[in-house]
């Protein structure tokens, strides 16, 4: 028996086969496939477990192209927690030779590097290194190395706001691992843990929920937990600041996965956007119910197509309430958003805290000149 037969067979035939999960399935709703939406995952590997078929090559497509957004687990009234499931299905599949040949590119990147990009080091390292600081800041893979520009407007508003922080010699948090079928990195754990430990900080600041999310809940990272370290993510910790700077535009705000089903932070980024934004307005599909931006679980580096896909049904929506201004509080959701992003369409795509930074330099502009 696979070991995912042994914890979940029970939660597999839970599942009543409903369909309140294909409603709101990124994947499913992206490319009407059954099989994809998690009612359709659940039949297959029901049909595992009665040894009708085996786990193997033919069934990645199906069972590793999913967001990991949560969302069926939020509709199902049967409780079945699929991500969980999934993790375990395609951690004995990897073990038994089968897994996505970019999950398999990713883990060797993480066996020799300290980032999912395989760079040699970070572009950020030295703009803000001190020996010791009431706060650190953790950065994450894709805001050092693909969203630079929303992560140095961060640090800007960090700067502005007099906040007493360091940054560290980060390693990916490697969480990520064990969506797609493998284990934490422990050495890049250990890493982490340790770098951060050493700068003598009393709370550690995300800028990524997920790595938010692995801090908080990982054991390899229980040692941060055990010496009292707090953690909290960026938009916890902006949300008690007053900014001293309004726009007029329309705003509305995209929730990412990791930060709100996942981690119920839905209020502390809306409590700092309305200080800004008289004009906000909320999306048809927000908090609990949010679209997914489809970067999470792997799609954007397996399935970009349909990852692409899944941003532009979420964008539909920035459009449908007239937003001039998109903002999210997640690098990865910035990054697939923008992609996503059609030449038609006029708003513009922000991290809260790059967009803060922006008007207060405009209003810095506006008063000197």
């Amino acid at each position: 028996m696979d070991p995912f037969q042994e914890k979940f067979h029970k939660q597999i035939l839970q599942c009543s086969r409903c369909g309140y999960c294909q409603a709101v399935c990124p994947v499913f709703g992206i490319s009407l496939r059954p099989a994809y939406n998690a009612r359709g995952k659940m039949l297959l590997l029901k049909e595992v477990t009665e040894g009708k078929i085996q786990l193997g090559d033919e069934l990645i497509e199906t069972l590793f192209q999913c967001t990991n957004c949560g969302h069926c687990v939020e509709s199902c009234p049967s409780g079945v927690i699929v991500p969980e499931i999934l993790k375990q299905v395609r951690r004995d599949m990897t073990r038994a030779g089968s897994c996505h040949p970019v999950f398999q590119g990713l883990q060797e990147v993480l066996k020799h590097h300290t980032n999912i990009y395989g760079q040699q080091e970070s572009p950020l390292l030295n703009r803000r290194v001190k020996p010791s600081a009431a706060y650190v800041y953790f950065v994450g893979c894709v805001g050092t190395y693909r969203e630079t520009e929303a992560t140095l407007a961060a640090l800007k508003l960090l700067d502005r706001l007099g906040v007493d922080y360091t940054l560290t010699d980060e390693a990916c948090c490697s969480g990520i691992l064990e969506d797609i079928g493998y284990e934490i990195n422990g050495d890049l754990a250990r890493r982490n843990v340790d770098n951060l430990l050493k700068t003598g900080a009393r709370t550690i600041i995300t800028a990524c929920p997920y790595c938010y999310q692995t801090f908080t809940r990982h054991p390899a990272y229980a040692a941060l937990r055990d010496k009292g370290m707090g953690i909290l993510h960026l938009s916890q910790f902006l949300k008690d600041f007053d900014f001293d700077v309004k726009t007029g535009k329309r705003v509305t705000y995209h929730d990412p996965c990791d930060l709100g089903r996942l981690c119920g932070i839905y209020e502390p980024p809306r409590e700092t956007i309305r200080k800004i934004a008289p004009n906000f307005v909320e999306m048809a599909h927000n908090r609990v119910n949010a679209l997914c931006c489809g970067a999470g679980g792997g799609m954007r580096g397996a399935y970009p197509k349909n990852s692409i896909a899944i941003a532009r049904k979420r964008l539909l929506e920035a459009e449908e309430v007239e937003a001039e201004i998109v903002l999210t509080d997640c690098p990865s959701c910035v990054h697939n958003l923008s992609n996503a992003k059609r030449q038609r369409q006029t708003f513009r795509i922000y991290t809260t805290p790059q967009f803060i930074c922006e008007l207060i330099e405009k209003k810095e502009e506006e008063h000197s000149g």
